[in-house]
């Protein structure tokens, strides 16, 4: 059973998304504010962090910030749909996905599992061929990427990106493609959240690594 916490102010959405995750057989624990999310967070180290941008004390954003800076637990915000500058500086804060106000409960089940899938295998390294782009080094069985011989801190996003990137370099990738097979989209999705990790991870591994196509996608240089 998977642990989720879900902070969310608003009672009626809290309960409402409890009761949907709790049937799916999640387990939740629930707070309603920011402090008292990250406070939880420390206290059960949960398997997924749910929060809502707009929250009293610390808001979802700066959550988001403070989890990352503590783990690599998969982090989804949800976002009112008029707010999308909140949701890009969430991303940028180190956020993996955002489902935007109001949600169906099947679609946040969805991205949960989608997030859950990609940690889960992430926590599997396997020994296996490594693949060299000047200096630097990703071992795609194993998640793992070093540059000049150091290890880099990548969230599972930013190595999921960077292992499709890997397995076709020189071949640009699409934003749409790269959202089905990152995120799990069986949907047409917002790039958003594709242009802001991409960007993540361009800083990480040197900006020349990835050419940006502009109007198509990415393309790792060879």
């Amino acid at each position: 059973m998977h642990d989720v916490l879900l902070v969310e102010d608003d009672e009626l959405i809290r309960e409402a998304t409890r009761l949907t995750l709790e049937e799916r057989g999640y387990q939740v624990r629930t707070a309603a504010d920011g402090l008292t999310g990250l406070a939880l967070f420390r206290e059960r180290h949960p398997d997924v962090a749910v929060l809502d941008i707009m929250l009293p004390g610390l808001n979802g954003v700066s959550l988001a910030g403070r989890i990352r800076e503590e783990s690599g637990v998969p982090v989804l915000l949800i976002s009112a749909r008029n707010d999308p500058v909140d949701v890009v500086m969430g991303l940028e804060a180190g956020a993996d996905d955002y489902v935007t106000k109001p949600f169906d409960g099947p679609v946040l089940v969805a991205r949960i599992r989608s997030l859950l899938r990609r940690a889960a295998h992430a926590d599997q390294p396997e020994e296996g061929p490594r693949l060299r782009f000047g200096d630097l080094v990703f071992c795609p069985a194993s998640l793992t990427v070093h540059r000049d011989g150091k290890p880099l801190a990548l969230t599972t996003t930013e190595l999921r990106l960077l292992s499709e990137f890997a397995a076709s370099p020189g071949t640009v990738l699409s934003r749409d493609l790269l959202l089905e097979r990152v995120w799990d989209y069986a949907w047409s999705g917002d790039t958003r959240v594709v242009d802001v990790h991409v960007q993540r991870l361009r800083t990480k591994i040197g900006r020349e690594r990835i050419e940006t196509v502009r109007g198509f996608g990415y393309k790792l240089r060879q």
